[in-house]
């Protein structure tokens, strides 16, 4: 199976912003624990731009990736003796982030369904704005392919395009191999492509 071309694998990636290492992130849990309050802004100084990021590229509007990655933060530190180390910390939160996405849009009385959730911003429908609104249906036609995928699927793609996570990393969280991540991945991009193609042959 083929991967989407260049320009939908690059609207499928997050930001560069550099992820701290597994030491950096343990010496963190480790000060956190022992009730130093700079650690807790330290792991949030280190991760919480790539956590909005991957947000974002859920629910396409800004304000609520923020109100989302808020939440995110709250529930890991209400969990974190829950936490046991299996992957790295921003793996985990990574995984809490995107359970607090789907609790939003499974919310009782909500009627949007999934593959709709909060549209990206309007754009302004100015004169030289043409390749804007064109990048921005693209983002939301992206999106939208991918939270219509199965479940396994759409949270290997999130987590390893939009988190920017390692597949040995998303593997450890999900008790399973490498080679079944990157199966899950293959066959994920294959449904994809198929499915932009037809957005865009339409």
């Amino acid at each position: 199976m083929s991967a989407p071309h260049a320009g939908e694998r690059a609207t499928l990636e997050a930001s560069n912003e550099r992820t701290p290492s597994a030491g950096d992130e343990a010496a963190l849990l480790d000060a956190l624990r022992d009730g130093d309050p700079a650690a807790a802004r330290g792991l949030v100084d280190a991760t919480y731009g790539r956590i909005h990021d991957a947000l974002f590229r859920l629910c396409g509007n800004r304000d609520l990736a923020a109100d989302l990655t808020q939440e995110t933060y709250r529930k890991a530190w209400q969990s974190l003796n829950d936490f046991g180390g299996r992957a790295r910390f921003s793996t985990w939160l990574f995984r809490i982030a995107y359970n607090t996405f789907l609790n939003h849009v499974r919310r009782p009385l909500r009627l949007v369904p999934l593959a709709d959730t909060q549209a990206a911003e309007v754009p302004d429908p100015t004169p030289g704005r043409d390749a804007e609104m064109a990048a921005r249906d693209e983002h939301r036609q992206v999106r939208q392919a991918v939270l219509a995928l199965g479940e396994q699927q759409r949270f290997v793609v999130t987590a390893h395009y939009w988190a920017e996570l390692p597949i040995a990393e998303i593997a450890r969280l999900e008790g399973v191999t490498g080679a079944a991540i990157r199966k899950r991945l293959a066959r994920a991009l294959g449904i994809l492509e198929v499915t932009l193609l037809q957005e865009v042959t339409r």
